[in-house]
């Protein structure tokens, strides 16, 4: 489904990712571990094109996505839930998955958002409850849950993650890769970028290792748990 290969992306005359290369099959779960700086939001952000890459491919689908604009990207079927979870803190809960649901929302108003949206809100009832509510004031956990329920209202293909831990409590982040789990397991395709290691590991079936702009290991992540390296440099052993 994704085929990234010999990707070279940075920012001005700083160049982060060298030669990078990984693939997503379709109904796929993979994870990508590294440390903060790896080049794991880089790499997300260029994917998405948000960040136009200097040298590479990126196909999708068997379509180059490399040089599309981020709104070309997500009409192919990739969609990013940001580092930061950048949710439109003014508007409403509502307004927030409207948002999402806008390329398809449109240009045939009731085209399938009545189902999408309690598709949503069923994944995460706490939205429900609070669909009238700036997204601003809620918690940290729920404006995670509202930038994932966004990414899916665009019907995604691809749903990339990046660093969905961030800043939450430990019993949030069990919630939120729980939610990441039944997604997979309902046949979505996912792209992890994650600082906790042990989360992702457990939560992919597959997984990629980066440092300084470079993939340096790869294989199914029980390999990758047991690989004396990966439990040094991140799972703390």
């Amino acid at each position: 489904m994704l085929d990234v290969t010999g990707l070279d992306a940075g920012y001005g005359e700083i160049q982060i990712l060298r030669g990078l290369s990984l693939t997503v099959e379709p109904g796929e779960c993979v994870c990508l571990v590294g440390a903060n700086g790896a080049g794991k939001t880089t790499l997300m952000r260029s994917l998405s094109g948000l960040l136009r890459p200097v040298g590479g491919s990126i196909r999708f689908d068997g379509q180059e996505l490399a040089r599309l604009s981020a709104h070309d990207v997500v009409t192919r079927g990739v969609a990013l839930v940001p580092e930061g979870r950048r949710v439109f803190g003014p508007l409403t809960v509502r307004d927030n998955l409207e948002m999402g649901a806008f390329r398809h929302l449109w240009p045939r108003r009731n085209d399938g958002f009545g189902r999408d949206l309690d598709f949503v809100l069923t994944l995460f009832p706490r939205l429900r409850e609070r669909l009238q509510q700036p997204a601003g004031t809620l918690s940290g956990g729920e404006q995670q849950m509202l930038a994932i329920g966004r990414a899916l209202m665009t019907r995604p293909k691809l749903l990339l993650l990046d660093e969905p831990s961030m800043g939450l409590a430990p019993l949030v982040v069990k919630e939120i890769f729980a939610t990441i789990r039944a997604l997979n397991a309902e046949g979505m395709a996912i792209l992890l970028a994650e600082q906790n290691a042990r989360m992702a590991l457990r939560t992919a079936s597959r997984g990629y290792v980066i440092a300084e702009g470079r993939i340096v290991n790869s294989a199914d992540t029980a390999a990758l748990q047991r690989d004396p390296a990966v439990q040094e440099a991140y799972l703390g052993f």
